[in-house]
């Protein structure tokens, strides 16, 4: 593909079927596990290099799937993503968000429900897809220096109580120099 060459973003019917499917797999869930799930907002305004994201700020939650990745990958995202960000809401719906990690044993067990393998991640070829590119920081904790994306930084700049530790040597992180550029 050129590289000047940009991927549109699905149609209004693509986001149609997906919107459908997404329900749809919450309505089987809701019948196998005999529950009532209520439905759920979906939006295409996802940008980056994730396909798809469930999202919970208080009472509210919502599906965000990448309109340009699903174009460019739709049968893909079609079988994998939507099953497995309507398992994030699932898991988070019967579990609460403080009792299942994110991709957990009760994830696993609702994509298996859904029919799908619990995979996390996609490696999918992005180019022609618009994809933002954080700057980063350099942290440093007692063995190694880190590259902290702005999201990160950000957050821990916001709340001075949030840490990020190193998993080699458990100390926390701290910051050396923010947006370090050629990183």
């Amino acid at each position: 593909m050129n590289p000047m060459t940009s991927i549109q973003p699905i149609t209004q019917e693509q986001q149609d079927l997906v919107r459908d499917r997404s329900h749809e797999l919450i309505n089987t869930a809701a019948v196998e596990l005999g529950k009532k799930i209520p439905e759920i907002d979906i939006h295409f305004d996802l940008s980056g290099r994730s396909a798809g994201m469930y999202c919970s700020r208080a009472r509210l939650r919502w599906i965000r799937y990448n309109p340009f990745i699903f174009a460019k990958y739709f049968d893909e995202n079609f079988n994998n993503t939507i099953p497995h960000e309507v398992a994030h809401y699932l898991t988070h719906v019967m579990m609460g968000r403080k009792r299942a990690a994110p991709h957990g044993p009760e994830w696993q067990s609702m994509m298996q429900l859904l029919g799908s393998e619990p995979e996390i991640t996609h490696k999918f070829d992005l180019e022609g897809v618009p994809v933002k590119k954080q700057r980063r920081h350099l942290y440093r904790c007692g063995c190694q220096d880190h590259q902290l994306s702005s999201t990160r930084h950000n957050r821990i700049q916001r709340q001075k109580q949030h840490n990020y530790f190193c998993r080699h040597c458990g100390n926390t992180l701290s910051l050396v120099q923010a947006n370090v550029e050629g990183l």
